[in-house]
């Protein structure tokens, strides 16, 4: 069997997860409970990340690159939701690009605590790292893992599920779990199936190790986009069962969550994910819940979405617009990954980004604001310019089936120097709510009742 995964030619802050979120991460654990993990997840600073030095960057270069990043992402989850990119052996089509995966997850493995570090894949479920003895391998800056010195380091057995049966990832070849990642462009790596211990640091004195953790070891690697860095394979999160997201769900309950401080300046700010009993639970009176309505075959967070409202003025699009169709777009979902939320400019009988759009300019319009170019805000359609103390910033509402989501205004705009934009952009591929409508909200993805719960929170209080 074989994976294929086409690369997107251009990839925030956050992507951390499981579909979500999606975005590579330097991770610190903790464990404060039985049944509960947390981690810090902050940007990753090397060269080849496109969020390296953006503090250096003017607001206006940081939004270009920002959008170019959120662009990335809503192709990157386009692809994987297509009907060809279903599960199924020697058909799985996972696109997969720098520009999109820009979060490192840095950990040691082995009963040696070799240090590896592993470029995070939200939408992926592999994971992999160069192994010796090479056959071939592409040039990396920390030391290739040798299972070879690792007393804890075995072999998947060809009967193991993932590699036996009609709905198995791998094929067993010479009575070991193989798989074959090809990569658009020609970047291809293939290896063994394998299982080893992975420890994470929980403080400066203190790790936190996990046996048994399935991995792709790899030992032909041709072409490989990330090459002479410190990076030397993938991190898969999604919801794919050998992802590191399913293989803890007896420890998460299949349950993270995370709450996102706002981004001033147009600065991503690390996070803290935190999982299963870790999870803060808001008064029950604050948390609305919405079901989500995944179709077959995804690892991404589908929700139904029915109408939007701009200050209180509910556009009235019929049930049916946001809807999935059958060659996998369209929709709506929910995804860190992306930093800014994008509504589907071709859904059914209606443009919706543009209906949305319209409400906004009517509502500043009748306020007398003046439209502006916005001095260096390229990629926003709608900017205007920011009077002294002016403050009636329209909110927008999103209706779930089952739940209002609420983005006040201040959260659903970016403000410049001397003007302001609606932080929304026009998507070719369906709806995804954002990381910059998620800020100051905590958002549960629980798997267990299989639905969304989110409440307004203070989140720069949640720290580890």
């Amino acid at each position: 069997m074989s994976l294929t995964f086409h690369f997107l030619d251009l990839k925030l802050f956050l992507c951390f997860f499981i579909t979500v979120l999606i975005f590579q991460h330097h991770f610190v654990f903790s464990s404060t409970k039985h049944a509960g993990l947390s981690l810090r997840a902050v940007i990753d600073d090397s060269p080849e990340s496109p969020l390296y030095l953006i503090g250096n960057l003017t607001i206006a270069e940081r939004i270009e690159k920002l959008i170019k990043v959120t662009k990335a992402r809503a192709n990157y989850l386009d692809l994987v939701s297509r009907p060809n990119a279903t599960v199924v052996p020697d058909n799985i089509r996972i696109p997969i690009s720098r520009d999109s995966v820009f979060y490192a997850v840095e950990f040691t493995m082995g009963s040696q605590r070799h240090h590896v570090k592993l470029l995070m894949d939200t939408g992926g479920g592999l994971i992999w790292t160069q192994c010796q003895p090479c056959i071939n391998c592409f040039p990396q800056k920390l030391e290739i893992y040798d299972p070879r010195v690792s007393a804890s380091y075995g072999i998947l057995p060809c009967g193991h599920p993932l590699c036996d049966g009609p709905n198995r990832l791998y094929n067993c070849v010479d009575r070991k779990c193989v798989y074959n990642v090809r990569y658009g462009g020609g970047a291809t790596t293939r290896g063994v199936g394998s299982l080893d211990s992975f420890q994470f640091l929980i403080d400066p004195s203190t790790v936190k190790s996990f046996n048994n953790v399935i991995f792709g070891c790899s030992n032909d690697s041709r072409n490989v986009f990330f090459e002479n860095t410190d990076i030397s394979g993938i991190f898969g999160l999604s919801m794919s069962p050998d992802s590191m997201a399913s293989q803890f769900s007896p420890l998460t309950h299949t349950r993270f969550s995370y709450c996102l401080v706002p981004f001033h300046d147009a600065l991503p700010r690390p996070i803290v994910l935190r999982f299963g009993d870790d999870i803060p639970q808001p008064p029950p009176q604050q948390v609305q819940t919405t079901m989500f309505i995944t179709p077959p075959g995804s690892y991404h967070f589908y929700l139904q979405l029915l109408d939007i409202s701009i200050a209180n003025h509910r556009l009235g699009f019929h049930p049916y617009t946001f809807i999935t169709k059958s060659d996998g777009s369209g929709g709506c979902l929910i995804d860190s990954g992306a930093l800014f939320t994008q509504i589907d400019t071709k859904t059914p009988g209606v443009n919706a980004y543009a209906a949305v759009m319209a409400v906004f300019q009517a509502y500043y319009g009748s306020r007398q604001l003046r439209r502006t170019a916005g001095e260096g805000s390229p990629g926003f359609e709608l900017c205007y310019e920011y009077p002294q103390n002016y403050n009636d910033f329209a909110a927008i509402t999103f209706h779930f089936n089952g739940a209002d989501y609420t983005v006040d205004g201040v959260h659903g705009h970016f403000f410049g120097t001397s003007f302001f934009c609606i932080a929304i952009l026009g998507g070719n591929f369906g709806t995804i709510i954002g990381a910059w409508h998620q800020q100051n909200k905590r958002i549960i993805y629980d798997g267990g009742i299989g639905g969304l719960q989110f409440a307004d929170e203070q989140c720069i209080n949640d720290v580890l």
